[in-house]
Formats: structure tokens, C-alpha cells, sequence
């Protein structure tokens, strides 16, 4: 859909989604000038911009990212500014802590940008909010009807019994989970009273910007300062798996907390003990519902599986179209502290 002068409110350019009414970018793919930015992931906040946007519960891990002398102007969700001629505004996506949907308006024309998101509740992050919009950008990382999933509370109780299942074999539980919002989410949910919680130096800086934000998570220790391991759990960035980091724990068992836990076989490629299905993303059904309660007269579908469901759209009577994504979904974080 194109505004009334036949110019539609945002284009694809080698940088990404931007928007020449308003002069900025939406999660760029390289260095621009302004930037807003639908949270702190690797694949969506880009190092090198002259200046950000961003949702003011996102301000301190996109601050993380992108270095502390950048500008980044921080909003409320909900609150309307005005670049060029497009009003914008900045809308709870649910995926993780400071997550946006970004909403932009001329001329009665409504584009919704959902980022990444997810329709399950989460206790250390701003639910979804449905946006009516004409046009509809949503992410389809899980954009296949396979991928559906179980309640987080069952997820969380087979942790817990994967959990003193190995204490009763004094091995050492380490769980890999991404060390921005997915670490947070089952920090938030598990019973410290099973046992001791250690985390890797990226998953325990990532904890301290959360709880600045008033986000309750289990009492952990950064595992450089620990000493005996068997009865722990211990959350870690997947890219440990494998490494002399991880070894240090001796008798242990692994598992992964992903939604790429629920394809048949990934946790024998991977080389894990067990696999848990939760993501930060939404499943198929709420990829559905989302697109549904936008009412939109277009759907742009960038990230994952994009054909599949710009078929299923298709098939179902609404307009849809796949739009290329330079990164395909999330990246581990970067390992730092390689002698943690």
C-alpha cells in the first residue's frame, strides 16, 4: 500500500527498511544515520549509527550494544513523536526486555513493524499489543505450522525434574539459553530452592541490567566464582556448547531451551542431553492471530520461513508478500570472556 502521493511508507535498500518521509531506518542492517530500534539482538541493533531510538525499558541493553557515547533518545511506549512528516510511536512486542513494535502514520496511513515478538505471557518483559495498521511487517522465524508451543509452565517443570534427576547422579546441569531475554525468562520462573545457580559472564551482565529494571530473576553467581559444580544449574550462551569453558564443570549434562528444540532430531545433531521447547518468538498460531488482529490490507513477512507463511496468507485471502531479511533469526551472543 502506498500513501496518498503513490509513495509507500517504508522501501527495502541495501541498509534495510527505511523511511524517507521520516529520514530514519528501522533496525538497519549497517551504519545510518538514525536508527530505531525494535530491541537489543545482534540481528536487529547494528554498532555504528550516528543515533538510536529505542523504547525507554530497552535503553540500557541496546546501550550495551551499541557503546556508551552513542546518542539514543529512549520513549514510553505509546508516546508519539513526530520525524519529518511521519508520526511514530513505539508499542510493547513481548519478545524480550524493551522489545517494540514500531508504528508509523501519515496521512491516516498506519505500518506496523512488529520486530521480533510472541504472544505467551512473560514475566520479565511488556506483553504484545495488537496494532490495527493498513500494512503489517512481521518476522516469521518460526513460520512453519510445526512449530507450536507447549505451555511455559510445563517447560519449566521438566527443567526442574532434568534438574535433581542429576543432582541424584552429582552431575552439573548446564543449560544453554540466549544470554538476552531467553536467560532472563527461566531465570524468572525456576525454583532457586532446587538447587545453585551459575551463570556465564555474558548471561550475568545481561541479569544486571534487568534487575535494574525492577525484573525479579532467581539469586545467581557468575561462575568465575565458583567451585563446586554437581547439584548446579548452570545457564550459559549456546556457543559454550562444546568448549573447554564448559568442561570445567566435570560431570555434567546439557540442554538446550529453543524453539528449534521442537524439530525432530535437533538435539542429537547438537550433541545435548535433553531439549526444551520455549521461545521468544511466536509459534504458528500466534503468527495467525497476530496478523488477524492487525486487520491489515497487506502483510510484508521478512525472517525464517518466509513462503510458507506468505502462502498460507495468500491461500486465506489476504494480500502478502516476502521481504528479504539480512539476518535470518537470532545469533548467539558474542562469547567475551573466553578464560570464564
Amino acid at each position: 500500500m502506498a500513501n496518498n502521493r503513490g509513495v509507500p511508507l517504508l522501501e527495502l535498500d541495501p541498509n534495510g527498511l527505511y523511511c524517507a518521509a521520516g529520514d530514519f531506518y528501522i533496525d538497519p542492517w549497517g551504519s545510518v544515520g538514525r536508527a530505531v530500534v525494535t530491541h537489543a539482538h545482534s540481528d536487529h541493533a547494528t554498532p555504528g549509527s550516528q543515533a538510536y531510538l529505542t523504547a525507554r525499558d530497552g535503553e540500557a541493553v541496546l546501550r550495551a550494544r551499541v557503546g556508551p557515547e552513542v546518542p539514543i533518545q529512549a520513549t514510553a511506549y505509546g508516546e508519539e513523536l513526530t520525524m519529518g512528516g511521519v508520526r511514530i510511536s513505539l508499542h510493547p512486542a513481548g519478545h524480550v526486555l524493551g522489545s517494540a513494535q514500531v508504528r508509523i502514520e501519515r496521512g491516516g496511513e498506519v505500518w506496523v513493524v512488529s520486530g521480533d515478538y510472541k504472544l505467551a505471557s512473560d514475566p520479565t518483559c511488556a506483553p504484545f499489543e495488537p496494532l490495527r495498521c493498513h500494512v503489517f511487517v512481521t518476522e516469521s522465524t518460526f513460520g512453519l505450522p510445526i512449530f507450536r508451543w507447549p505451555d511455559a509452565s510445563q517447560v519449566i517443570s521438566a527443567i526442574h525434574a532434568w534438574w535433581r534427576a542429576n543432582q541424584q547422579l552429582r552431575r552439573a546441569s548446564v543449560l544453554f539459553a540466549h544470554p538476552l531475554g531467553k536467560a532472563q525468562r527461566l531465570l524468572a520462573c525456576v525454583d532457586p530452592s532446587v538447587g545453585p545457580i551459575y551463570t556465564h559472564g555474558a548471561v550475568e551482565r545481561m541479569n544486571h541490567l534487568y534487575r535494574e529494571q525492577g525484573i525479579v530473576l532467581a539469586p545467581t553467581t557468575h561462575a568465575a566464582a565458583g567451585s563446586r559444580w554437581d547439584g548446579a544449574l548452570i545457564v550459559a550462551p549456546p556457543s559454550c556448547h562444546g568448549t573447554a569453558w564448559e568442561r570445567r564443570f566435570g560431570e555434567f549434562s546439557t540442554a538446550f531451551a529453543s524453539g528449534w528444540m521442537r524439530i525432530r532430531g535437533t538435539r542429537r545433531r547438537r550433541s545435548l542431553d535433553r531439549g526444551f521447547v520455549i521461545s521468544d518468538h511466536a509459534d504458528w498460531p500466534g503468527l495467525l492471530r497476530a496478523v488477524e488482529e492487525t486487520r491489515a490490507d497487506c502483510v510484508w513477512v521478512t525472517h525464517g520461513y518466509r513462503a510458507p507463511l506468505v502462502r498460507w496468507l495468500a491461500e486465506h485471502g489476504q494480500k502478502a508478500l516476502a521481504v528479504e531479511a539480512h539476518f535470518e533469526g537470532e545469533r548467539d551472543e558474542p562469547v567475551e570472556e573466553a578464560g570464564e
